[in-house]
């Protein structure tokens, strides 16, 4: 399995699992079976609602003999209603009971944006909290806190721009992770770039255009990227699937990869993917296809009122 460094040499596996939209009563069996087939990095989320789920499997899984701590990466994130300096700690001690863990290997800031004490997911303006009120900068001293204490082996962001890693680098912070979108019709060539002149490692996230989202979170004409004609006719000439096509090409580019999957043939044809080489004359093929597109717009956060847009949240 390819690894991505971190500047301590501890190596995250560049493909992982991700469990973003994975229902609870599945998402315990998709984890045991990817454990099974090799799988040693799980991304979660607080938001998700689905960590107590993956708590019970990592903790099967390790009682089981199927694998060791130690050889587990699992990330979660904290979420947008506690990002006081004083309320990172308490939320990282609710997902580490959630999954029953005493340490994750990476904490992420999960959106430069904040909500109310009281909100989970805001339904209006009066939900929202500017930046201006609760700086990004004050979110990060409590996630410094996290990873001198040992709870957090390493910490990041998440959904973060070019500009705001800036910000937070200019300020005293040294994030080392930055989770966002990325596919071949989002290519973000700036941020991969910038992130690797600053020591921000990359991963990337919807790397199958997230195709199982919500109805009300997609365009009507938004593009179907494992139907690509580029990644279909690439997919074809090595005789594997689109998807391993697209996984492949993120881990060719040094970034780390987590497609979410709960079907246990479509986990190991994930897995599998690891093992494709793609041509120079395909990645040649794959480059000329960046959109500049999103799939996860953030939309949901510039409501009437809001403090922010979709221009403000990517700076675009």
């Amino acid at each position: 399995m390819k690894t991505l460094k971190y500047a301590n040499n501890d190596e995250m596996p560049a493909l992982g699992l991700g469990t973003w939209k994975s229902d609870n009563d599945e998402v315990y069996h998709a984890v045991r079976e990817a454990i099974k087939i090799g799988y040693r990095h799980i991304d979660c989320a607080h938001v998700y609602g689905n960590e107590a789920e993956i708590g019970q499997a990592l903790t099967d899984a390790i009682r089981g003999g199927e694998v060791t701590r130690k050889e587990l990466w699992i990330t979660s994130k904290l979420w947008n209603n506690s990002h006081r300096k004083d309320q990172v700690m308490p939320a990282l001690h609710i997902t580490l009971n959630n999954l029953q863990l005493d340490y994750l290997d990476l904490y992420l800031i999960h959106w430069p944006v904040v909500v109310r004490d009281d909100v989970f997911i805001p339904e209006n303006s009066d939900d929202m909290v500017p930046l201006s009120t609760t700086p990004i900068t004050e979110t990060w001293e409590g996630m410094e806190q996290c990873h001198q204490l040992g709870l957090a082996r390493h910490i990041g962001v998440s959904n973060f721009s070019v500009h705001k890693l800036k910000e937070l680098v200019a300020g005293g912070g040294q994030p080392e992770m930055n989770q966002i979108e990325l596919h071949p019709l989002l290519q973000q060539d700036e941020m991969l770039a910038y992130c690797k002149n600053a020591g921000i490692l990359l991963t990337g996230y919807s790397p199958l255009g997230s195709p199982d989202r919500l109805p009300q979170l997609k365009a009507d004409d938004e593009p179907n990227l494992l139907m690509h004609p580029t990644i279909v006719e690439i997919a074809a000439a090595h005789n594997v699937s689109p998807a391993q096509v697209l996984i492949q090409w993120a881990i060719a580019r040094g970034t780390s990869v987590i497609p979410k999957s709960v079907n246990p043939a479509r986990l190991r044809q994930n897995f599998d993917a690891i093992d494709l080489e793609l041509s120079t004359e395909d990645i040649e093929q794959i480059s000329s296809m960046d959109k500049h597109y999103r799939y996860v717009k953030g939309q949901f956060w510039a409501m009437a009122g809001s403090p922010y847009t979709v221009a403000n949240l990517w700076d675009e």
